[in-house]
C-alpha cells in the first residue's frame, strides 16, 4: 500500500535531504545565476514550479508510462513545463530573462528534477509527490537565495537591488564572478555540515 502524504516528506527536502547542501545537485545554476538575489530567487522559483508540475504529472501517469520509455517520457514532460516557464519569465521581465539566459532551458537536464521523477514521483501517489516536489523546490530556492544574498551584498553592496552601504563601501568584485560562486558555496556547505553534525549530537 502506498503511503499517505505526510509533513516529513515536505520537510526532508528543506533540511535532511536538501538538494544543494546535502545532495549537491543542480550545481550549474547554483554557481552560475546566484550573482544577485533576484536571479537566485527567479531561478529557484522556476525550478520549483517545473519540479512540482512534472512530479504531479509523472505520478499521475506512472501506471501508464511503459518502463522502456520512462526516461524519455519524463524529459518530454519536464521540457513542456520548462517551455511554459521560459515564456512566462520572458513575459514578466525581458531583463530578467536575459540575465538567466540559457540556464532556464537547462532546467530540462537539471539532475534534481529528473531524479525526483525517477526515484520518487514514479513510485508514489500524487499527494506524496506534490509534497516531495514542494520540499525539494523550497529547499533548492532557499539554497540559491543563501548564495545570492551573500554574493550580492559583498559583491555589489546591495540586496534585491537596494543599497545597504554608504558610497565609500569597497565592493568585493570577486563575489559576483564565477570564483565567488565556488567560494560562497564552499562556506555554506561547511556551515550546513557543522549545523547538521551539532544537531545529530544533541
Amino acid at each position: 500500500m502506498e503511503d499517505s502524504p505526510s509533513a516529513d516528506t515536505f520537510l526532508r527536502g528543506l533540511w535532511k535531504d536538501n538538494p544543494v547542501f546535502v545532495q549537491v545537485l543542480g550545481m550549474c545554476p547554483v554557481l552560475a545565476v546566484t550573482n544577485t538575489s533576484m536571479n537566485a530567487l527567479a531561478m529557484g522559483l522556476a525550478t520549483a514550479f517545473v519540479l512540482l508540475m512534472s512530479n504531479v504529472l509523472v505520478s499521475s501517469l506512472r501506471h501508464f508510462i511503459p518502463k522502456q520509455v520512462r526516461i524519455a517520457s519524463y524529459i518530454l514532460i519536464i521540457a513542456t513545463f520548462v517551455t511554459i516557464t521560459d515564456y512566462a519569465i520572458m513575459a514578466i521581465s525581458v531583463e530578467l530573462h536575459k540575465s538567466l539566459g540559457a540556464f532556464i532551458s537547462l532546467i530540462v537536464v537539471n539532475c534534481l528534477i529528473l531524479s525526483r521523477a525517477e526515484a520518487f514521483a514514479s513510485k508514489n501517489t500524487v499527494g506524496q509527490s506534490m509534497l516531495d516536489a514542494l520540499g525539494m523546490g523550497v529547499g533548492f530556492t532557499f539554497a540559491l537565495l543563501c548564495l545570492g544574498v551573500v554574493r550580492e551584498v559583498l559583491g555589489s553592496g546591495s540586496v534585491f537591488g537596494f543599497g545597504l552601504f554608504p558610497d565609500g563601501f569597497q565592493n568585493w568584485i570577486v563575489m559576483i564572478l564565477p570564483a565567488g560562486g565556488f567560494f560562497t558555496l564552499a562556506i555554506w556547505l561547511l556551515l550546513f555540515n557543522i549545523l547538521k553534525q551539532k544537531r545529530a549530537t544533541t
